[in-house]
């Protein structure tokens, strides 16, 4: 079976990859998550973007919300709001465990990428996820009110600030987690998921050496665009390109990737951006890209699949 390698973070990403994992054997799927949006709370170390993924891969997610464990209870932070500490990221009593164990391991020396693969290991998933570095690495949103980092932006503040720019802080100084830039030079097919853009996928670019080894393999890439018909599917990335002097739309999508990127799927209501995008030398698919059944989310890996036999 080809090797199949994918940028992944957040929800969208999380939900097209439940079906791909249906379609193609999972040990042949290795996944390079966000971790731009880390960050520590109550002197824990957390990773959103790679939770989101192990939990849905795992088949433990809260479907509702898309993150979190299916079925938690929020015992521990009702008792650190009575005690006067911050509860506006949800942590789960479940979830509390995840968040537990990785920060022991790390302060015993262990790399954020090993203690994920402990992570996957135990929950029984055959895919690789692997974090996209395991250093120090944080999305800031640049706002009138100053730097705010992405998590509390989007759960803290829910997105209301206006964005003036986006700043990856120790982007420069990262470097690629072990087994990122191999599995994009040794993969078969790529598949950029339908993620935020510039928090999500932008950080992983924006890892040294990355984008390069994108440029470089000979693995045939495809997206799915998470901007339909001019609009997010989930998130704030509307207001986040916006801020940032883009145009909300599938054909900004395949701009921003248009270096790497050889085939791209976008949703029935974009078809007026067909003719544009291939004449950014990018081959295209155009479907419904809506995943709200599993049924939608295995058709629509599907369709991934097969709009890498375009190129």
């Amino acid at each position: 079976m080809p090797k199949i390698t994918c940028l992944a973070g957040g929800v969208g990403a999380a939900r097209l990859l439940q079906g791909l994992v249906k379609v193609v054997p999972p040990k042949d799927i290795t996944i390079i998550i966000n971790t731009g949006d880390d960050f520590e709370l109550h002197g824990l170390k957390i990773s959103p973007d790679v939770d989101i993924v192990t939990y849905t891969l795992a088949g433990i997610v809260n479907e509702q919300t898309g993150w979190g464990i299916n079925n938690d209870s929020f015992h521990c932070l009702e008792a650190l709001g009575k005690l006067g500490l911050e509860k506006w990221f949800n942590i789960g009593d479940a979830d509390l465990a995840t968040h537990i164990s990785r920060t022991k391991h790390l302060a015993e020396g262990y790399r954020l990428s090993e203690i994920t693969a402990m992570h996957v290991k135990s929950l029984g998933i055959e895919a690789k996820l692997i974090p996209m570095t395991d250093d120090p690495f944080a999305t800031y949103i640049a706002t009138p009110n100053g730097l705010i980092h992405f998590e509390e932006y989007l759960v803290h503040r829910g997105s209301s600030d206006p964005v003036n720019d986006v700043k990856y802080v120790g982007a420069e100084s990262s470097k690629p987690a072990p087994g990122v830039i191999d599995s994009i030079r040794e993969a078969d097919h790529i598949i950029v998921c339908p993620s935020n853009p510039i928090v999500s996928i932008g950080t992983i670019l924006s890892v040294p050496g990355v984008r390069d080894a994108l440029r470089e393999t000979e693995a045939k890439i495809t997206a799915v665009s998470p901007i339909v018909g001019g609009a997010p599917v989930k998130g704030p990335a509307d207001k986040i390109m916006l801020g940032l002097g883009l145009e909300v739309s599938a054909y900004t999508i395949a701009m921003l990737y248009q270096d790497f990127l050889d085939s791209f799927v976008i949703d029935n209501r974009d078809q007026k951006y067909i003719e544009a995008v291939k004449e950014l030398g990018i081959n295209i698919l155009v479907t419904n890209t809506i995943m709200t059944s599993l049924e939608d989310k295995i058709r629509l890996a599907e369709t991934t699949l097969r709009s890498l036999e375009l190129v």
